[in-house]
């Protein structure tokens, strides 16, 4: 049996779509009132991500809204397994796998100095141990297999080189087989130097020791095989197939017993398999066939049928009732059908099969129903059980206890009733070094004791002393939880209950909950501040917020929930958090971007402008006090912009003709844009028109205002200057849509012609010409229009030609 693991390991959810958001909620029978929320978001706003939410369901509003952890979580790692929920997050660029048990706070697991996981999957959380499958930085098709403590919080190796596979679904398979039955007996298939093997441990990874041989083979020939260069390999692939048996099984119903397709020899292949059998939990083993079988259970594991796997069609089964040591052949149909599956009838007491499959690749599906009750024709009593004991090769005491199985005697053909289960006894062993396995941080030395690795300073791991006053602080060794030994060596081995060390606070971080150092204005803050070590109940806190504002805890436990502040201004701030007793502080800082949504960029540009001349290119935004902007600038086609912090550039074009200008705005994760067309000429002349202080009272806010105002007045210009050096391709006029008219002063452009015998360049006395018509524009743009808008334009284009005096060009209007 393999492990499969999805990516969407999330339990007890519903998922619900909204709009831009998909929320997870479940409530959380084991904290009455409280709902684990997770909510992915995908809107412009938002960074793709989704968030860890917690809240209590009476009041589920965004201020009542916890984030155990800063920062968002990766998409699909939400893993809620029994008391264990797991969790992991992108922290600084580097994932980071958290675990909360019995629902309290997340803390990151904790794994080796130099275990750096690319892969973590959860395998199980039986009996209140986490046994997790990572796949480090340098490795491939390959896992480590690690094992925690109570809380799956710190973890141990295992076994190291766990083969491992794609799945359906794009799921993890990983080659470990926990025996059903048996507490503790796993099967791994371990990578050993480019070679595939079997390894097998009684006392769930602690130790680990190869599979021993059969002696003989099935003709009964001598097996010569020597370990560590030959052993028994199998293959432990589950059945993606539900009515195939798969390459191996067990039953809890039948402890001991393993059937498994395998080979003998140095190493795991593919070739020349045959079906092995053990009936003492894989202490010794027997070849039963040579060619491949699917084999099932029968009766609650009191008999076996086995099935050979061919694509050719068949007409026999076999039958044991005694493990797999002998075997009788039965014929189910008169004629060769291919087998395409099996079929038990409901419930562990089997004693009905049906075989279905074709008698052709043409025909239609049968099926054949095997009833086999006839065989077992009275109830199983007490004297048809056998008491048989688990022992590792030899070896009684295993997990701390002797343990005790019944089955049935081999060759019995009794039914076996529901009440009849198999019943286990177990006394207990005293403590030995071998009840126990290496703590965090220590490494099994070579005469088996546990010291300290290189890479770990046993005095430097005192996690609850940020909570409480004591920690157990461990001699190097810890006792599987479901390991029952007793004696006074216990306590040798135990950790002991001691008084947490008065030191200097170290290792504090402070994080945003978003995980980000970019803020909304008005929006609420969370800040989350974490202590690695110190005593916390004797460490005060300070968070500064950097706007003149802060806020101080007696203890840094007083915050675990983290500390909101809203800002009312746009800007940088430099926040910190001073933690602090009566041995040293610590400080640490992060510098928060608080802004606003950017709606809109506008590029102001001029219209014309010389070549070989620098101008200005100025932005306006609105609003117009965002926070931190990035610009970027664009010139023609150019493929690398300019990118400046400033709202402003200059440029000088070096050739003739029309010219694109954009630029883009990046705010937070809001990227607007805008773009200009510029002409560029090696002369021009421009005039600059003011207007009426109260024009923009007459705006109706619409706009496409200014753009019809500047049409009308270039067309009016136009239509009185056709005698002069004035046609419409060579003028420019355009009002501004974000400064108000009675503060700007717009420009009328007047360019050259181009140049040709029959019309001459213009000259000093064309540019006369060219501002006296431009006077005579706008009094035929306000007299020519119908009487009843004649108050309107003259309040809307009352011009002022620099140097002319105001009195002359009214006087100008008047003739």
């Amino acid at each position: 049996m393999q492990y499969p693991f999805q990516r969407e390991g999330i339990n007890f959810f519903t998922w619900l779509t909204l709009m831009h958001k998909e929320a997870v909620k479940s409530l959380d029978c084991r904290l009455p009132g409280i709902v684990l929320v997770v909510l992915k978001l995908s809107s412009p706003f938002f960074p793709a991500g989704s968030q860890y939410v917690t809240c209590k369901l009476q009041n589920c509003s965004d201020g009542n809204k916890g984030k155990p952890f800063p920062g968002f979580i990766i998409p699909n790692s939400l893993v809620v397994q029994d008391e264990y929920v797991f969790i992991q997050v992108s922290v600084g660029g580097q994932s980071v796998h958290y675990v909360s048990y019995k629902r309290n706070a997340f803390y990151p697991m904790k794994l080796p100095k130099y275990a750096l996981p690319k892969d973590l999957q959860i395998i199980s959380t039986d009996d209140n141990q986490v046994v997790a499958a990572i796949q480090d930085w340098h490795q491939n098709d390959s896992y480590n297999l690690y094992m925690s403590e109570s809380r799956g919080l710190f973890f141990m190796l295992m076994l190291e080189d766990v083969v491992s596979s794609g799945g359906p679904e794009d799921n993890v398979m990983i080659d470990l087989y926990e025996v059903a039955g048996i507490k503790g007996v796993f099967l791994s298939n371990k990578l050993v130097e480019n070679q595939v093997k079997t390894y097998i441990t009684y006392n769930k990874g602690r130790d680990w020791r190869l599979l021993q041989a059969p002696a003989t083979d099935l003709q009964g020939n001598k097996v010569y095989c020597e370990q560590p260069y030959c052993s028994l390999h199998l293959h432990l692939h589950v059945s993606e197939n539900p009515y195939a048996s798969g390459n191996i099984v067990s039953k809890d119903s039948a402890p001991g017993v393993i059937i498994a397709s395998g080979v003998v020899g140095p190493e795991l292949i593919n070739n020349n398999v045959s079906i092995f059998i053990t009936s003492d939990a894989g202490n010794t083993w027997k070849e039963v066939f040579q060619e491949e079988y699917s084999v099932f259970f029968l009766n609650q594991g009191g008999a076996l049928v086995a099935i050979r796997h061919t694509p050719l069609p068949i007409r026999h089964i076999w039958l044991s009732f005694d493990e797999g040591g002998n075997w009788d052949k039965y014929s189910f149909t008169s004629s060769p059908l291919y087998v395409d599956g099996v079929l038990g009838e409901p419930g562990e007491d089997i004693l009905i099969m049906t075989i279905f499959g074709h008698f052709s690749h043409r025909a239609e599906w049968q099926l054949v129903k095997i009833d086999f009750r006839s065989i077992f024709q009275r109830r199983c009593g007490s004297e048809d059980y056998v008491t048989w004991q688990l022992h590792n090769q030899g070896e009684v005491c295993i997990m701390g206890m002797k343990r005790f199985f019944q089955k049935l005697r081999a060759n019995v053909q009794c039914v076996k009733a529901g009440d009849q289960f198999i019943s286990q006894m177990s006394d207990s062993c005293l403590c030995t070094e071998a009840d126990f396995e290496c703590d965090y941080g220590f490494e099994r030395q070579v005469d088996g004791s546990c010291a300290p690795a290189f890479w770990f300073v046993p005095s430097a791991t005192s996690p609850d002393c940020t909570t409480g006053d004591t920690f157990l602080n461990t001699t190097g060794y810890r006792k599987a939880l479901s390991n029952k030994c007793t004696g006074a060596s216990l306590a040798k081995y135990s950790p002991r209950q001691e008084k947490c060390p008065s030191q200097a606070p170290k290792g504090l971080q402070l994080f945003t909950s978003e995980g980000t150092l970019v803020a909304t204005l008005g929006s609420n803050v969370t800040f989350l501040v974490f202590l690695e070590e110190g005593l916390g109940s004797m460490t005060s806190v300070t968070v500064d917020f950097g706007d003149g504002t802060a806020i101080s805890y007696v203890n840094i436990s007083s915050i675990d929930d983290g500390v909101k502040h809203i800002y009312s201004k746009v800007g940088i701030y430099q926040v910190s958090a001073t933690a602090s007793n009566n041995l040293g502080s610590d400080r640490v800082i992060l510098y928060l971007h608080v802004s606003c949504q950017l709606e809109q960029v506008e590029l102001m540009a001029p219209l014309v402008v010389v070549k070989n001349r620098a101008v200005n290119f100025t932005t306006v935004l609105h609003p117009a006090n965002v926070g931190t902007i990035t610009y970027f600038w664009w010139f023609d086609n150019k493929t690398e912009p300019i990118v400046t912090l400033d709202g402003a550039v200059s440029f000088a074009f070096s050739k003739e003709g029309y010219h694109s200008v954009t630029v883009q705005a990046l705010a937070g994760n809001a990227v607007h844009q805008d773009q200009r067309m510029v002409a560029v000429y090696d002369y021009f002349q421009s005039h600059v028109l003011a207007f009426s202080s109260n024009l923009d009272d007459l705006n109706p806010g619409v706009s496409e205002w200014r753009e019809d105002v500047s049409r009308v007045v270039k067309s009016r210009m136009v239509q009185v200057s056709v005698k002069t050096a004035v046609v419409k391709e060579t003028t420019k006029f355009v009002l501004s849509k974000s400064i108000p008219i009675s503060h700007h002063a717009s420009r009328l452009h007047f360019l050259p012609l181009a140049h040709s015998p029959s019309q001459p360049q213009p000259n000093i006395t064309d540019a006369t010409k060219i501002l006296r018509n431009s006077i005579l524009v706008l009094k035929v743009f306000i007299y020519a229009c119908p009487p009843s808008w004649e108050k309107y334009y003259k309040n809307l284009l009352t011009p002022i030609f620099t140097p002319f005096s105001l009195e002359w060009v009214f006087k100008l209007l008047k003739d």
